[in-house]
This record gives structure tokens, C-alpha cells and sequence, in this order.
């Protein structure tokens, strides 16, 4: 079967700069040069959706929330000039409470969904201040706004009227989620639509994991 949907969990960043004795936004731009390598596989191998989970809510420590603002303003720049981006018409969405990192950040993700809003070829969804928990609360908030004004009878409620109201609402679930990093957790990461699908710890930083070996488990899944 072919594979319509994989998903990443960015992990690892600032331990991959400590341990190669780096500055901490070096391990944050090697993980965003990662996603590029991977859209570039996305492309190739024609997927037409990936997802990335590159930060949650409330990072712990200052100066690691810092660097990663600043690193992603700086990628969310490359990817607004990235021919590879617009020659292949990909949309890219943000997922989670963005709109409350600094504004510095918010500006640029606004213009880069806005410079890529009309394309519909390849899809990139990156997932940042992103909680899943906090995804299905939202979707369930508002369900209940639509009982309370009687667009819907709680009896009539489905599973699907909930997917509606996620923030994945456009997309189909994963076929696949590769989780980066020593610790085997998935994060909450698409907690409703990951219900069936196949999880894959790398055991390695998000920024070392090698194109071949995803390329290896994508021919597999196509395969089962």
C-alpha cells in the first residue's frame, strides 16, 4: 500500500549540540536542515503529506526557548525563498499554539502560510507550541459550542465530528511516525490520528538520522 501521510518527532537537538560540543542553535539548524533532506525524500518518493513535531509547549529552559525561537525565524524565512518549495507547489501549515510564541516568530510564520496558501501538490505540516492533549481539548470545546447552540445533538456526536475540530482536520492520519531521540515516547504527538499507526523509534537525534534508513522503513510498511 502506498504511503500517504508519514510524521517525524523532532527530539534530541540541544544533547546532539552538547555532545558534538556545539553551540545550542547549531543543533537546532541541523534539525531544520533534516526537514529539508526529508521534504526533498517526500517529493521524490511522492507522499503527499508529512508532518513534523518540532517543539511543545512550555520548553523548560530559557536559553534552549531562545535558540529554538530565533533558529525557527530563520527557517521559516529559507523555507518562504526555497525554489524547491514553490516549483513544487508545497502548502505548508503550522499546528499548535503558535500564535503565542514572540511575535518576531508569529510574523514569519504568518507570511510564510500565506506565501504557500494556494498550493495543493505536496502538503509539510510542522507542529510547534504543539500539545495533543490540548489539540483534542480544543476539538471538544468546540463540539460544545455547537450543542450549546443546537447545531448538534450530543447523541449525534461521532468520532468523525471530532476529527473535524482538530487541528489535523484537512488530513489523514499517519502511516507512519519516526521518533527521534533515546526515549521511546510518542510526546502526545497526533494522539487521535495516530491510533493506527506504525511507530518507529530511531534511537538516534532527529539531525542524525540517516535518509537511507527512512527510505528502508517506508519500503518495508509499503510491503506489509
Amino acid at each position: 500500500m502506498n504511503t500517504s501521510h508519514i510524521a517525524f518527532i523532532c527530539k534530541d537537538s540541544a544533547a546532539w549540540a552538547l555532545k558534538k560540543k556545539k553551540k545550542l542553535y547549531e543543533g537546532y539548524r541541523a534539525s531544520f536542515k533534516k526537514i529539508n533532506e526529508l521534504l526533498g525524500m517526500q517529493i521524490k518518493k511522492n507522499i503527499p503529506i508529512m508532518t513534523v513535531f518540532i517543539s511543545p509547549k512550555n520548553l523548560e529552559l530559557p536559553n534552549e526557548y531562545s535558540a529554538l525561537v530565533d533558529e525557527l525565524v530563520v527557517f521559516m524565512n529559507e523555507l518562504g525563498a526555497d525554489k524547491t518549495i514553490h516549483n513544487n507547489r508545497v502548502k505548508i501549515s503550522v499546528l499548535g499554539k503558535w500564535y503565542e510564541m514572540p511575535p518576531r516568530l508569529i510574523e514569519s510564520i504568518k507570511k510564510l502560510i500565506d506565501q504557500t496558501k494556494e498550493y495543493d501538490e505536496y502538503f509539510l505540516n510542522l507542529c510547534i507550541n504543539y500539545d495533543g492533549q490540548e489539540e483534542i481539548v480544543d476539538a471538544a470545546r468546540m463540539v460544545a459550542r455547537r450543542v450549546k447552540l443546537g447545531k448538534i445533538d450530543p447523541e449525534n456526536i461521532t468520532k468523525d465530528a471530532i476529527k473535524d475540530d482538530l487541528y489535523s482536520s484537512y488530513f489523514m492520519p499517519p502511516d507512519i511516525i519516526f521518533v527521534s531521540g533515546k526515549r521511546q515516547s510518542t510526546y502526545g504527538f497526533l494522539l487521535w490520528d495516530s491510533v493506527d499507526s506504525k511507530i518507529v523509534f530511531m534511537n538516534k537525534a532527529f539531525c542524525e538520522i540517516p535518509i537511507r534508513l527512512i527510505e528502508k522503513h517506508l519500503k518495508k510498511k509499503k510491503a506489509e
